[in-house]
């Protein structure tokens, strides 16, 4: 009988011990939840530095709208390249600093569209475009459109190798530009005819943008590798030349990008017809 008490309490004692050691509800893996927990909340968090610079051009591009409707259009134009400054630093700060985000990218795509989609239109628009009536508001509204659609694209296949269609910073940067040289050079209201190659130059960077023609992709550029002495020369004449006249000078430097990929479309197609067709 004492053998048999025995054996029931040691059997009662495991049965506590087993009850004891499930959780109750509530508390099920509480101890191992709260790393799970820790590690959510960080995920919920966003990187503050690349998309700081983010904030940054998104404010140029908003100021670029508010002088551009003021008339203070040195300004706007100004600030549309410090957009475009902004915009290219937040993308290599974040490869940088392996802060890269799905968040980041909506960021940065919804801020190009202030900034070099609608920012440009408005100021190309209270400057000059406005003059031109109902064709003036065509020609602002497809350029709008244009970038919208060539940033919806770029996020939807990604571009790394080359751009499909000519970047929006590229086309905004060539609007910027022709205000500033028109400015410098004149700096009186532009007349029909100003106004009429103003609304050309918008059209046409607009459809550039949602083109299929492919340019050159600056990330391509690998600022590690080395160079041959001579890249260092020419990059100081470069500097040089800018600080001669730079809104000329950039204004000629992004037509001619504008006009590379065309350039390069015609020449991929003579080429394939040379080849078809060999001289006898």
């Amino acid at each position: 009988m004492k053998d048999a008490d025995t054996n029931n309490r040691g059997d009662d004692a495991k049965e506590e011990a087993k009850l004891r050691s499930v959780p109750v509800s509530g508390e099920v893996g509480e101890a191992d939840s709260h790393p799970n927990r820790s590690r959510r909340l960080r995920k919920r968090g966003i990187y503050l530095l690349p998309n700081l610079i983010t904030t940054g051009a998104l404010f140029a591009g908003f100021y670029a709208i508010v002088a551009g409707m003021n008339g203070n259009f040195i300004p706007a134009a100004l600030a549309i390249f410090v957009a475009f400054a902004l915009d290219t630093a937040d993308g290599r700060v974040a490869r940088l600093t392996n802060t890269e985000s799905e968040f980041g990218a909506q960021f940065d795509s919804l801020s190009d569209m202030v900034a070099f989609g609608v920012a440009p239109a408005l100021v190309a628009f209270s400057w000059g475009l406005s003059n031109l009536g109902q064709a003036g508001w065509v020609a602002t509204f497809v350029y709008m459109a244009c970038a919208a659609l060539r940033l919806a694209r770029f996020n939807t296949k990604g571009e790394n190798a080359s751009f499909t269609g000519l970047a929006s910073p590229s086309a905004a940067a060539i609007i910027a530009c022709t205000i500033l040289v028109y400015m410098q050079y004149d700096g009186q209201p532009p007349s029909i005819l100003v106004a009429s190659g103003m609304g050309v130059i918008t059209v046409a960077t607009g459809l550039l943008m949602v083109s299929n023609f492919t340019y050159f992709s600056p990330k391509l550029i690998n600022f590690k590798d080395r160079v041959p002495f001579i890249t260092l020369v020419f990059i100081v004449l470069g500097f040089s030349l800018l600080l001669v006249d730079p809104p000329t000078v950039l204004l000629t430097l992004f037509t001619l990008y504008a006009l590379s990929g065309p350039a390069g479309w015609l020449f991929g197609r003579r080429k394939s017809a040379t080849e078809e067709d060999p001289p006898e």
